[in-house]
């Protein structure tokens, strides 16, 4: 095991790589982290504009290769959260059980993920237009009628 040299922190974005460290990774120290406590960052150039640093705590990975499809991994996930939220309301649950409630909101979401996908629209398009669909038929005739007398 090599001995690591002791060094004041600094930014990510600040350090130097060579070709071993750019594919395999490289073992830091985070400030404020345990004292010993290390994880493994990658830094994947996308562009000559944008470089994304990966930071795992499993120090086996090897590749910058799978570190950064596991980060694709990690997008879609995020991407779940949030239309899962965004779409059907799952967080406003306010009840003590909300198995039935998160059960029923991701098959909502599935369901619209499928339309969604066989009309070549986003899930947003589709619960908005629902929402532009009632709101006319609505505004034409309302189902409640709103009088001042």
């Amino acid at each position: 095991m090599t001995q690591m040299v002791k060094q004041a922190h600094q930014r990510v974005d600040k350090l130097v790589w060579d070709e071993t460290e750019t594919e395999h990774g490289k073992l830091i120290h985070i400030k404020d982290f345990p004292k010993g406590h290390r994880v493994k960052v990658f830094r994947l150039v996308l562009s000559t504009k944008r470089t994304d640093y990966v930071v795992t705590n499993d120090i086996d990975q090897d590749s910058a290769r799978a570190a950064n499809d596991n980060r694709g991994l990690c997008w879609k996930i995020e991407q779940f959260h949030r239309e899962a939220k965004q779409i059907t309301g799952v967080e406003k649950c306010q009840c003590r059980t909300q198995r039935n409630h998160i059960g029923c909101s991701i098959l909502v979401w599935v369901h619209l993920k499928r339309i969604a996908h066989q009309t070549g629209k986003t899930i947003y398009q589709l619960k908005f237009g629902l929402l532009s669909d009632y709101m006319r038929k609505q505004l034409k005739q309302p189902s409640i009628r709103m009088s001042l007398a």
